[in-house]
């Protein structure tokens, strides 16, 4: 049963991972092309600092969830990452707008809540 678990815990996180690096990697490349500002300023604190932001939550932190190497703690930029996309960004929009912003927020939460399981870099 435990085996089951952690085989699930692995296709949840690197069916995920890969899925939001299909949003990251092109804005990460936008971003290194020389554009600074690549998805606004949601929150206030910046275009600049905003992409960073937006870049850790759909870049770093997946491929850290991929790998399974701190995936609790990696997984939470991203949910907080989808809560301003879903909530703020896409917040006066229908459900069908804001449908995948929402799941990958459930996704990762679970993510963040469960833990990588035994087949990850981190193995517990």
């Amino acid at each position: 049963m435990k085996r089951n678990i952690d085989l699930g815990l692995l296709i949840l996180r690197v069916g995920l991972s890969v899925l939001m690096l299909t949003h990251g990697v092109p804005k990460f490349l936008d971003f290194i092309n020389g554009n600074m500002s690549i998805v606004g300023d949601p929150i206030g604190v910046g275009g600049l600092i905003t992409s960073i932001l937006v870049l850790i939550g759909e870049v770093v932190a997946p491929v850290l969830v991929l790998i399974g190497l701190k995936t609790r703690m990696a997984a939470i930029p991203v949910v907080i990452t989808m809560a301003v996309a879903a909530f703020l960004i896409h917040g006066g929009d229908p459900i069908d707008v804001k449908e995948k912003a929402l799941l990958y927020l459930i996704g990762f939460l679970a993510i963040a809540l469960m833990g990588a399981g035994s087949i990850s870099v981190d193995k517990k």
